[in-house]
């Protein structure tokens, strides 16, 4: 293979070799949502679902409010080496996590791993978009994020294995994993930094105005809000569905937690990692005839949710709730393929990451307050319907973005 070869088929290496940290990414945070009934003979706390939910709402925190900070950081330094020093980090937490005794040592690795875990998505979603320039951009976004969902799918497999085995081993090889993986990397990701850094000595002089200059820009643009609101309204459902779907399922479907947790994270990250790939393919085409491809593409995602969330909420048949999932699933890959595609055409490469931190920031703050919540819920026994009622602010979503999402360009290249 000649150098110039290899340099056209690299931007889809480095879509594979990311595609792995995505997966790892959802898989070591996700399966703690599926092995909580094996925990709870160790760390008897857990028997409470508040607890639980709280457990689950320190990650989303941490993850919230690190996240414009990670944006900020990947569009200042290699992000080759903040991805593979976040991978390292969260899979030495995840491998620590199999010796926790208490309920406080679960909760402080938690911490830490979503001030690791948040490092990444900015940095590698950048990088990709920098390596997909044209009209594959969605495409090449969308075959990263599959890795979440297949991460995710794998995660309801920590019910399996602590059911075989013990939750201890499920932490312990999944956190092993990760760790050589981010030798991996070392050796074949590489940088694409396609915007001028300023030399170490006028950062340290200008770094705290540049961040002034990014955030003033980003803040001072209306379709930016609207795409805070737009990625975050989801994030509701989104994160509810992640957290607290092998419960619903198990409670709606009277399903013991260890065929519970395959079930329902199978279900929805499978149809989530067809859906992200046709979401991808769709925009990719339609934005070659109408600069608002991708806006439409997300709309249509959106839309199938609301009725998704509906038959999640109040069905009490397998058909209903299975079919809420898949439903569900389909509408998030779609929408998921092109957050970050959308922003790519009102903001300019240099301030992506810190974009998308941002976005993150508003998702995961949105998944933080609704995974707290739905914690009293399924204690008071109302958790269905409060799922249900989260397709309110999705259809705000929907209008917002088709009345004032209007971009010049397919790709912003210049502030």
């Amino acid at each position: 293979m000649t150098k110039e070869q290899y340099n056209k088929i690299y931007p889809w290496v480095v879509v594979a070799l990311l595609w792995m940290v995505a997966m790892l990414n959802y898989m070591d945070r996700q399966m703690l949502s599926t092995m909580k009934v094996a925990m709870m003979g160790d760390i008897h706390e857990l028997e409470k679902a508040e607890n639980f939910g709280r457990l689950m709402a320190i990650f989303l925190w941490i993850y919230a409010l690190m996240s414009p900070m990670a944006g900020l950081i990947a569009d200042r330094v290699n992000r080759k080496w903040l991805i593979v020093g976040s991978l390292a980090v969260w899979s030495a937490v995840t491998l620590a996590m199999g010796y926790a005794t208490t309920f406080n040592q679960l909760y402080a690795l938690r911490a830490v791993m979503g001030v690791s875990e948040a490092l990444y998505i900015p940095a590698g979603l950048a990088l990709i978009a920098d390596y997909h320039r044209g009209t594959t951009r969605s495409l090449a976004v969308g075959i990263h994020l599959s890795g979440l969902y297949f991460g995710q799918a794998l995660g309801g497999f920590g019910a399996t294995v602590a059911n075989q085995y013990s939750w201890q081993l499920a932490f312990h090889l999944f956190g092993l994993i990760g760790i050589a993986y981010s030798v991996v990397l070392v050796f074949f990701l590489r940088e694409n930094r396609q915007v001028v850094v300023a030399p170490k000595k006028a950062l340290a002089v200008s770094g705290f105005q540049s961040i002034k200059n990014s955030l003033g820009m980003l803040f001072g643009m209306v379709p930016f809000w609207v795409i805070l609101f737009y990625f975050s309204a989801p994030s509701f459902p989104g994160w509810a569905v992640k957290n607290w779907m092998p419960t619903l399922f198990a409670s709606s479907l009277h399903l013991d937690m260890a065929i519970a947790g395959p079930m329902a994270t199978i279900t929805i990250a499978g149809s989530s990692l067809i859906s992200v790939i046709l979401g991808g393919l769709l925009a990719d085409h339609w934005i070659k005839f109408n600069v608002r491809g991708r806006i439409f593409t997300g709309v249509i995602g959106l839309t199938m949710m609301v009725p998704a969330l509906l038959l999640l909420g109040f069905g009490q048949s397998t058909f209903t709730v299975i079919g809420g999932a898949v439903l569900f699933g389909l509408g998030f890959g779609m929408f998921d393929a092109n957050s970050m595609p959308i922003l790519c055409q009102f903001v300019s490469p240099r301030h992506r990451a810190a974009g998308y931190g941002l976005m993150n920031m508003t998702g995961i703050s949105a998944g933080a307050v609704i995974t707290n919540y739905l914690g009293k819920s399924t204690d008071a026994g109302s958790l269905g319907p409060d799922i249900a009622f989260l397709a309110i602010p999705v259809v705000l979503a929907i209008i917002l973005q088709l009345t004032v999402l209007k971009p010049k360009f397919a790709d912003k290249v210049e502030d």
